[in-house]
């Protein structure tokens, strides 16, 4: 088992970080201060220590020379919330392995001790050769165990470095514009600006100086100059999520932005030349939807020069357990608290449950749970009745997307008393789409 030394003078952070280390297989020592530390290495050899920069009395960096002449084979991780780029050169040719920015996500620290308990030593206690680890895409993208979680990552690991359109379908609540996110920052625009629109909640009457921009005093309530979101995108990644939501004018002037890369804000007429990346997002059917004439054909082709379908939690059985504990160790971190497992009982509901809201449910769901958690253990009681009393519902192989799309549709009407604007709060979705969808269906509503 591998042994780790952290030194933190945040004692509650650090109480944290012990108890997630430890549930991950490591066997883990904690210290407050330099001095502290000091007594800790006279008696034991760590494989990895992770040493906060600014300690009372000291830093961790001076702490470097002593570690190495203890142990050349442990290897030293800095947790700085100043990301000094200096600090981490001159750590680093002390000897460290490397530094980690705050805040950090749970897996993005498992990373970096995984990547030093791999490394090779450097008996030289010569700088390490690797840069920093940063907060890159895929390390903030959870990639899941199962087939279809593998095939998607695949999928966004072979387009991201091209500049090809992509479009993302799938289910509201599965992670597309955190698969967009993961697209972006594994592409070699990863250092521009990432923009994420929602289509579905822009009003018809602003969506043009929304996307475009407008001038000052190009039209009532145009108080001043304003950038629009292509403009704001430029030299980066243009996420359009729920771009089935669009109106038929508005299709037509993304189109001309797209195919022409240039595009004018409202009341001007200076041209401005585009360079940026389009990822769309929906979880409609578009090519229904271009079969029916609400969608152009061509827009549907400029956007789907590669498409990408988002799996839902359902069909990733294998990575139910995996997200939540992922989710269970972020929902520690925002509410500060420290729970630090789910019954075997919970466990059960989890798999059995059909999860219609995906991910986004799966997320909120445990972060109440682990609110409402008293010990360290999340009970039954601590979970929704709804994921209780579903236990059991697991959607069956053979019963098709559309088929229990329609019965959650029914189900969602049935439960607000079919009123259709609460029922698309509950689905999660603009009512524009559920009206589309009930009459995709032919529900009698």
């Amino acid at each position: 088992m591998p042994k780790i030394l952290i030194i933190e003078d945040d004692t509650s952070f650090c109480q944290m970080l012990q108890k997630f280390l430890t549930r991950h297989g490591f066997e883990v020592n904690t210290s407050y201060s330099i001095q502290e530390a000091e007594e800790e290495l006279k008696d034991s050899t760590f494989d990895v220590i992770l040493s906060d920069v600014r300690l009372p009395k000291g830093n961790g960096v001076s702490l470097l020379s002593q570690i190495k002449q203890n142990s050349s084979k442990t290897q030293v991780i800095l947790m700085t919330g100043y990301a000094e780029v200096k600090t981490a050169v001159n750590a680093m040719k002390k000897g460290a392995f490397d530094y980690i920015s705050k805040p950090f996500t749970p897996e993005e620290i498992l990373l970096v001790i995984q990547n030093a308990l791999q490394a090779k030593p450097d008996s030289k206690f010569e700088p390490n050769k690797r840069q920093p680890q940063k907060k890159e895409g895929p390390r903030q993208f959870l990639v899941g165990e199962s087939e279809k979680s593998k095939k998607l990552q695949q999928y966004v690991q072979l387009v991201a470095p091209t500049n090809m359109s992509v479009l993302l379908t799938g289910e509201s609540g599965t992670g597309k514009e955190v698969t967009a996110k993961s697209i972006h920052e594994a592409s070699k625009r990863k250092g521009e600006r990432f923009v994420a629109v929602d289509c579905g909640a822009i009003p018809k009457e602003i969506a043009t100086s929304e996307f475009f921009g407008h001038v000052k005093g190009s039209f009532t309530g145009a108080i001043e100059d304003k950038i629009g979101h292509f403009e704001a995108a430029n030299g980066g990644t243009l996420f359009l999520d729920e771009v089935g939501n669009l109106s038929y004018e508005h299709q037509i002037q993304l189109l001309r932005a797209i195919q022409e890369r240039k595009i004018k804000r409202v009341g001007s007429t200076k041209e401005i030349q585009l360079d940026l990346r389009i990822i769309a997002a929906t979880n409609e059917d578009l090519l229904e939807a271009v079969a029916e004439g609400s969608f152009r054909e061509d827009l549907y082709h400029r956007l789907n020069e590669f498409s990408i379908e988002v799996p839902s939690l359902r069909e990733r059985n294998e990575d139910i357990l995996l997200f939540a504990n992922y989710f269970l160790d972020k929902s520690n971190i925002e509410l500060d608290k420290e729970v630090l497992e789910f019954s075997e009982e919970v466990k059960q509901m989890f798999l059995q449950y059909s999860w219609p809201g995906n991910l986004r449910e799966m997320k909120n769901m445990i972060k109440r749970a682990v609110l409402f958690t008293e010990g360290d253990t999340v009970l039954p009681k601590s979970v929704p009745d709804v994921v209780a009393n579903g236990a059991g519902t697991r959607t069956p192989q053979n019963f098709s997307k559309s088929e229990f799309e329609k019965d959650r549709i029914l189900n969602a009407l049935k439960q607000t008393n079919f009123n259709k604007t609460k029922a698309a709060k509950l689905l999660q979705m603009t009512r524009k789409t559920l009206y589309n969808k009930i009459s995709h269906y032919q529900l009698k509503v």
